[in-house]
């Protein structure tokens, strides 16, 4: 929801902000000392405090997160950090960061997203942005900068917060590139030129957001691995938690990592390459079945496969079905691991479980039972269905991310980027190819869609990146080029992170195949064809 569109600077606030510039050219030399300026507050909003600290650069490291450690980064260099504090109702007290490089400034606002319950980054991709000169802004939403703590979702009285749930769903996004915009036009001494949007996972479905409901707020968005449909992805993970207690079976690690290399080598030789990759795994035949009777080793002892560890990994490939088994959502993708949906445990007394996804079980507890405490491996199959039914019908409107209407985003001549990993172990890859498909039926099919929104498929490749396969080397750069030269990516180069294969990944609806000739390493032995 909209709340406010322009953030005008203006005498009425106090003296907050950093010194005007005169006007400068792209990349000029700036200096980064801080001082104040006024801001005027947002309509539907004050702000409570602006905090200005200039920043030595130099290299930079950072504190290891639930889903990375990110490496150092050298050469940085000094900025300005403009801290803002504003609040809706009183209660909310959301803090908005804007990185403001002294020198090689080139023009461009590049806002960057966030993670699971975490609504912005103030760590390594805000001081990347730095380096790479742009005026870089982040946001808190008002919530905890952990992205697995939900411990802001319930008011004391047991209700949702609304206003913190507003907050991380979309309004803080949206006042983040207003005040993004408002700060770097005040310390450059001229309007930013080009904004863009940068965000993976949560970040990824925030810039969804963005281009559904506030579509002239960014020129490009890059948003990978999204969390689109978040009303149904966040219930639809939890499916193996969900199968492995209701059918009171509880596969090992092992027993799991060896239905998963069966998968890979069954469906891995594709177009006559054998990679340890998966390149379509909705394709993907392997009937888990196959491998009952076989022996796994798991902790120095042979075990045997069982029909009933077949049956569960059938089902949580399959996705989670309602009662009379009709598809709810995709399942995990064959040949991605299964530790962090579908993970077991055993305890001190030997007694197995499946913890669940951490998003997907504080999701049910805060945003559906409404229990903190609430056991989720007490969800029976018709439970499930209830909860599923439950989370579209309560949330869809406020963080749902689900519009295929991007015709706004199109007229404002806004670009949309994004790959996807087929490993995806976290969020499965078929809610977004879904969601592409219903923006093509809205839209006028895949040609029309592609004039302003590409997606790429990346092969073996893992959440945000990571995995066996060849991940995109430089989407932001490949976005920018589109945004301010015309220059739509037909494909987007890849590698592994060792840098021993490349691939080119085509623009959806085609895939990447192999010649049939060449080493199959090297990305010209690849062409873009249709699925």
């Amino acid at each position: 929801m909209r709340l406010w569109t322009k953030l005008a600077l203006a005498a009425l606030a106090p003296a907050l902000l950093v010194a005007p510039a005169s006007a400068e050219p792209s990349g000029a030399t700036h200096n980064a000392t801080c001082a104040p300026i006024p801001l005027s507050a947002p309509p539907g909003a004050r702000i409570e405090a602006v905090r200005a600290e200039p920043r030595p650069g130099g290299t930079v490291t950072f504190p290891q997160t639930p889903f990375s450690a990110p490496a150092p980064i050298a050469d940085v260099p000094p900025y300005c950090q403009i801290t803002v504090t504003l609040t809706h109702d009183g209660h909310d007290h959301v803090t908005v960061a804007v990185a403001l490089p002294g020198t090689g400034w080139a023009g461009r606002l590049q806002a960057i997203g966030g993670s699971a319950y975490a609504a912005g980054d103030f760590g390594a991709p805000l001081v990347q942005a730095v380096k790479d000169g742009y005026a870089g802004v982040t946001t808190d939403a008002g919530v905890s900068s952990d992205p697995l703590d939900t411990g802001w979702t319930l008011t004391a009285g047991g209700e949702v917060d609304t206003t913190l749930l507003t907050n991380f769903a979309t309004r803080s996004a949206h006042e983040s590139a207003v005040i993004g915009k408002a700060v770097a036009r005040a310390f450059y001494g001229r309007p930013v030129s080009y904004s863009y949007w940068n965000g993976c996972s949560t970040g990824g479905r925030q810039g969804y957001a963005e281009a559904q409901d506030h579509p002239r707020d960014f020129d490009g968005i890059l948003a990978n691995a999204p969390a689109v449909d978040w009303t149904r992805f966040a219930i639809a993970t939890l499916w193996p938690q969900t199968v492995m207690h209701n059918d009171r079976h509880f596969p090992g690690t092992c027993v799991l990592t060896a239905f998963r290399r069966a998968a890979i080598a069954a469906c891995d030789p594709h177009d006559g390459v054998t990679d340890g990759v998966i390149d379509r795994p909705e394709e993907c035949g392997y009937d888990p079945r196959a491998l009952v009777g076989a022996k796994v080793l798991c902790a120095g002892e042979e075990v045997t496969v069982t029909a009933e560890d077949a049956e569960v990994v059938r089902k949580i490939w399959a996705g989670p079905t309602d009662t009379r088994g009709r598809s709810l959502w995709s399942g995990l993708p064959k040949g991605a691991d299964f530790g962090w949906l579908a993970g077991t445990v055993v305890d001190e007394n030997g007694v197995p479980s499946a913890p669940g996804f951490p998003v997907a079980v504080a999701w049910v507890r805060a945003f559906l039972a409404k229990q903190p405490a609430f056991d989720t491996s007490t969800i029976t199959y018709e439970r499930f269905t209830e909860l599923f039914h439950q989370s579209v019908r309560e949330y869809d409107e406020v963080i749902g991310t689900s519009d295929p209407d991007l015709g706004g985003f199109r007229r404002a001549g806004g670009k949309l980027l994004t790959f996807v990993g087929t490993a995806d172990q976290l969020i499965p890859p078929g809610g977004t190819l879904a969601y592409r498909d219903r923006v093509e039926r809205r839209l006028g099919g895949a040609d029309r869609v592609n004039d302003f929104y590409r997606l790429f498929l990346a092969p073996g490749v893992e959440h945000c990146g990571g995995g066996t396969g060849p991940a995109p080397t430089n989407p932001l750069g490949a976005l920018v080029d589109w945004v301010e030269h015309g220059r739509a990516p037909a494909t987007l180069p890849a590698a592994t992170a060792d840098g021993s294969r490349t691939r080119d990944l085509c623009a959806y609806p085609q895939v990447s195949r192999y010649r049939g000739h060449g080493d199959p390493a090297v990305a010209s032995s690849y062409r873009c064809t249709r699925r």
